[in-house]
């Protein structure tokens, strides 16, 4: 008969618990290290958190690690990962199932597709383009994760919120600037109660100084400071520019005594 070894089983339980309890943990348990600001970000309990992120900063992995530790430690949870097209939805999901994977399957699948994971702890994630049709019937969402959010029309956004109005949960949008216009634009200036995190690529350390220089000189003033920088940028064909419009309008009215 097989001796039970104590010491290592508490040193499991114990592992597990402090990875239940700390995010970071559960990445470097699967072999990712990770930025300062990653660290921050889901180590956050903050309900509602924008990400306005360098291309290759490691956002979505950031938001893989978060979808999969909900997944894996609050049972018969929803994470839904939603991206503008198939192919990101697709290769989000792959950063999920590739930690998974990197941890060994903690938690056995129950099933598993393209898409969609099903843990035996009833949790699923589930990873859908930006659909309109193809989302509007899910509920009792734990977390809502938008990838590449301002390419995301304010129509669907405006759709999904409310698949948290019952469960309470956290809604987190991620991405790179797309010009001074659309939802995740304003809510980025606005004054609504989001946590904000702003990552210029020049805070990743896998991105060197040399390949940013050799970006600007290739991709031209406008197109790096949004690709690398953070900076929503009007779009070349507008005639003025956003904060000259906004200078424009006076928002508070003036009463006249006659």
């Amino acid at each position: 008969m097989p001796t039970l070894n104590t010491a290592n089983t508490l040193n499991d339980i114990g592992a597990d618990l402090a990875c239940a309890l700390d995010p970071v943990r559960l990445a470097a348990r699967a072999g990712i290290l990770l930025d300062p600001w990653q660290s921050q970000y889901l180590r956050s309990g903050a309900p509602r958190q924008l990400l306005n992120c360098s291309r290759q900063s490691g956002k979505s992995t950031a938001t893989a690690i978060k979808a999969l530790h909900k997944a894996l430690y609050k049972p018969r949870s929803l994470s839904l990962l939603v991206s503008p097209t198939l192919r990101q939805s697709g290769e989000l999901f792959k950063k999920v199932i590739s930690v998974y994977g990197d941890l060994g399957r903690p938690v056995s699948p129950e099933s598993e597709t393209a898409l969609t994971l099903t843990l035996e702890n009833g949790s699923r994630i589930v990873s859908l383009p930006g659909k309109e049709g193809t989302i509007r019937g899910y509920s009792g969402v734990d977390l809502l994760a938008i990838d590449e959010a301002a390419w995301v029309p304010e129509t669907l956004y405006l759709s999904v919120r409310p698949m948290l109005a019952v469960s309470g949960g956290d809604l987190v949008a991620v991405s790179t600037p797309y010009g001074t216009r659309g939802w995740f634009y304003e809510a980025w200036r606005g004054e609504q109660p989001w946590e904000r995190y702003e990552v210029p690529a020049t805070m990743c350390p896998r991105i060197t100084p040399e390949f940013l220089e050799e970006e600007k000189e290739n991709m031209g003033e406008w197109w790096f400071t949004q690709e690398y920088m953070c900076i929503f940028c009007d779009a070349d064909s507008q005639a003025f520019r956003r904060e000259d419009i906004d200078r424009a309008f006076e928002e508070s009215v003036q009463t006249w005594a006659l």
